[in-house]
């Protein structure tokens, strides 16, 4: 059932508004080729504009703390002479000297590379219920229990990193299990100002980091968990991003501090808010995009496509992201749930896939292998949640695989669903572009009726995974619509009617198709049947359920709508000539702020680390949230040839190569890769990108 990649045929992706040729064209040769920027509710572009805390911040949090919180991590494994000399008349002068040495590991090394301190044996069981104690009173960040000895009657204690930083209190201890079910992880919070909003809000920038790998950096170094931060969307990976993040209960003095030790993120612009963030809370993304080594007949050829991108938009299909980079799509594993093939489902999620790091596939391999489910948990990263979920759901519970299912974060599993549902939504999208074709709407076509006072669309929102995200967790779902709201949106759904196409009531541009789902309504001309016939293939029915596991039931998904074309708001291009293909062509908010105001500690894209950009592209954008209305598109073209260094300032003109940059809004549903798939004419997939470059 696996693949090799996924292809855009498999999964509907066939047809083009405009028969103009397409180009060559390279995108995310780098990845600031690739910049998302949040648009929030308010229409409002998120930029990184400062990284410093509000002047007035420092010296509150001294105040409040009793200590400068910058300089927090390192005293807290600095300074142990005390400790060390009462550990010595616990323990004795060898088990203090171990233990020194284990600290100064901690404090020089990578905490990943300290092994575990073995003491000495020790039978006496009071004694051992000491040093456990003196180890919880004295060092938080360690965690201690007891092994083996070398003999039958002897026990030893071991002492270890604990995970969660210098601030956990342990990742089985009781205050954790206590904190299990509370939204937020409120440690160090207890002194918080009362006249002070208990959410900070900053900018997060990142460059080459999904969102959970930038906010896991993060909350490790503020040793809290990531129940504690909120945000309205994943981004992309492969990209230089900004968006909005809240965090509670933490001081702005200390998460900009942060600055200094991060690398390929940075924090800013903070501001004390009452509420967190949650999913959805936008409107959409700006996108600045720059397509490398376009190679075309004629710039004309170039200049024509660009403005009828512009003018007529894209096919809105759901891109390739949504079903997953790997040789195992999301939407396979989403029909096997509807089919009740749990088995199935959880070997899909756990079984070796190509193309991911050699790690991953080593551990995927050796569960597939020995069905060892606690030396898997050990090799498998973190950031593999539903893949952990599952493994540790069958630990407790051997070959319940529904139960394993649904220990997954409830927004990654319903991602599957929601996959499946995208599947069938862009093969309806082709069969209504191939039947009736781009520039009128026909007979019992899906509109929104002219009386709803919103004229939007409710539509199911997805990620845009990489390799390295894969099945990680949706960006938004679609049970983040109220069921009031659900059935009123459909209220206002209607078909299209003899008398409507008399009247020109409605255009091209309002033709919606829905997502499968118990509350919605299909078109009643030929677009239907696809919906049917493909899943009758897939032996599933949309009508009834052959299992009683509501959530993976296609009649208890209520089912959405979606526009089947979509114009970028605010469209611009333009051609630039460059000669340095290792230079970047646009200015990330990071430079605009270096540029200004150097900063001790931060490097701009492309310095001394510009090689690193390595040739791999993931084809990922930015899709989370609520809808907004397309303002009058705006479309600007010129040609541009940028200065160059000395060293390539006397290039021959034949040297130079073009690039197209664009910049662009898209409401959250839509797939930028989608409209770049309109101007090129080509495939989106990665493996067809990695071959423009070699």
């Amino acid at each position: 059932m696996a693949m090799k990649t996924v292809e855009e045929s498999h999964v509907g992706i066939s047809c083009y508004i405009s028969n103009l040729p397409g180009f060559r064209g390279v995108l995310k040769q780098r990845y600031s080729d690739f910049i998302v920027n949040e648009v929030d509710r308010d229409g409002q572009v998120v930029h990184l504009s400062s990284l410093d805390a509000p002047p007035e911040e420092e010296q509150r949090s001294v105040q409040e703390t009793g200590t400068n919180t910058s300089e927090s991590d390192t005293t807290t494994v600095t300074s142990y002479a005390a400790l060390l000399d009462s550990f010595k008349s616990l323990a004795g002068d060898s088990d203090a000297g171990c233990l020194e040495e284990f600290l100064n590991q901690i404090n020089t090394g990578d905490d990943k590379s300290v092994a575990p301190l073995v003491l000495s044996p020790d039978s006496n069981k009071s004694h051992r219920t000491a040093v456990h104690k003196f180890f919880k009173g004295n060092f938080k960040f360690l965690v201690t229990d007891t092994v083996d000895g070398p003999d039958a009657s002897s026990k030893c204690i071991r002492v270890r990193l604990n995970s969660g930083g210098p601030n956990n209190n342990g990742r089985n201890s009781k205050k954790r299990k206590e904190r299990g079910d509370k939204p937020f992880d409120s440690r160090g919070s207890k002194s918080w100002p009362e006249n002070v909003e208990k959410f900070l809000r900053f900018h997060l920038y990142k460059e080459n980091k999904d969102t959970q790998e930038a906010l896991g950096v993060i909350g490790k170094m503020l040793g809290i968990q990531s129940r504690s931060f909120g945000f309205a969307g994943t981004k992309d990976k492969r990209a230089v991003s900004t968006q909005r993040v809240t965090v509670y209960k933490q001081l702005a003095s200390r998460v900009a501090s942060l600055n200094e030790r991060l690398f390929g993120i940075k924090v800013g612009d903070f501001c004390y808010v009452n509420e967190g963030l949650v999913l959805g809370q936008l409107s959409g993304n700006r996108f600045t995009i720059t397509l490398r080594g376009v190679v075309a007949d004629s710039e004309d050829t170039i200049k024509a496509s660009a403005d009828a991108l512009g003018r007529h938009g894209f096919i809105n299909y759901f891109g390739l992201q949504r079903f997953g980079s790997g040789s195992v799509p999301t939407h396979l594993i989403g029909a096997a749930l509807f089919r009740g093939e749990w088995e199935l489902a959880v070997d899909m999620i756990l079984d070796p896939r190509d193309g991911e790091k050699e790690a991953i596939a080593k551990a995927r391999k050796y569960y597939k292998d020995g069905k060892d489910i606690e030396g898997t948990l050990r090799q498998l990263p973190r950031y593999l949640v539903a893949e952990r979920a599952v493994l540790q759901n069958l630990k407790k519970s051997p070959g319940n695989y529904v139960q394993a299912l649904k220990a997954i974060p409830r927004t990654l599993r319903m991602m599957y669903v929601h996959s499946y549902q995208s599947f069938l939504w862009n093969h309806a999208a082709s069969t209504r572009v191939q039947k009736y074709g781009t520039e009128q709407v026909v007979l019992g076509d899906l509109v929104y009726c002219k009386e709803n006072p919103t004229g939007k669309v409710t539509g199911i929102v997805g990620p845009e995974c990489d390799d390295d995200c894969g099945d990680r967790y949706d960006s938004n779902i679609e049970e983040e619509v109220s069921e009031d709201t659900q059935e009123e949106s459909n209220n206002y759904v209607k078909v299209v009617t003899a008398e409507d196409l008399n009247l020109g009531c409605y255009t091209i541009e309002d033709v919606i198709l829905p997502m499968p789902g118990s509350r919605v309504i299909y078109p009643t001309n030929d677009v239907a049947k696809v919906y049917h016939d493909l899943a009758d293939k897939d032996r599933i029915s949309l009508m009834e359920c052959v299992h009683n596991v509501k959530e993976f039931s296609i009649t208890n998904v209520t089912g959405s709508y979606r526009r089947v074309f979509q114009k970028p708001i605010n469209f611009e291009w333009e051609l630039l000539k460059y000669a340095d293909s290792t230079k970047p062509l646009v200015e990330t908010d990071l430079d605009k702020i270096i540029k200004s105001k150097p900063v001790n500690g931060v490097r701009p894209v492309g310095a001394s680390d510009a090689k690193k950009e390595d040739n791999t592209r993931e084809l990922e954008n930015s899709n989370d949230g609520a809808n907004i209305e397309a303002d009058d598109n705006e479309i600007e073209g010129e040609e541009v040839i940028l200065p160059q260094d000395e060293s390539v300032s006397g290039t021959n003109s034949q040297d130079f190569q073009t690039a197209l940059k664009m910049s662009f809004t898209l409401p959250t549903s839509c797939y930028a890769t989608m409209a770049i798939r309109e101007l090129l004419k080509t495939s989106t997939s990665v493996a067809y990108h990695k071959t423009l470059n070699q």
